[in-house]
């Protein structure tokens, strides 16, 4: 992840599905947007209005800079490896 880079959910989402070995299409919008595996109508995800913010913004961007000056502290991989990192981390949690 670098500065000022941001990702929506959405995005993250379809990445994992991808690390995840399956590609999703979006459909829908707003709170009627949902996500199927490519090729089927199955429903892997869909939007719930239930988890917004109350006061939703409409842009955050973390901002490393604090840590790494006062904790010496340097990111070492970016965000696709993270991603990466926590779906195979969740698959192996599963496979258990």
């Amino acid at each position: 992840m670098q500065l000022g880079e941001t990702h929506p959910v959405r995005e993250f989402v379809t990445l994992a599905f991808k690390i995840a070995g399956m590609e999703i299409e979006w459909h829908g919008e707003k709170e009627n947007e949902y996500a199927v595996l490519k090729g089927t109508d199955k429903k892997v995800v869909k939007v719930n209005p239930k988890f917004y913010r109350p006061a939703e913004v409409e842009l955050l961007i973390g901002e490393p800079s604090k840590a790494e000056k006062v904790l010496g502290w340097k990111r070492k991989i970016n965000y696709e490896e993270l991603v990466k990192r926590m779906v195979e981390n969740d698959i192996k949690l599963l496979e258990k």
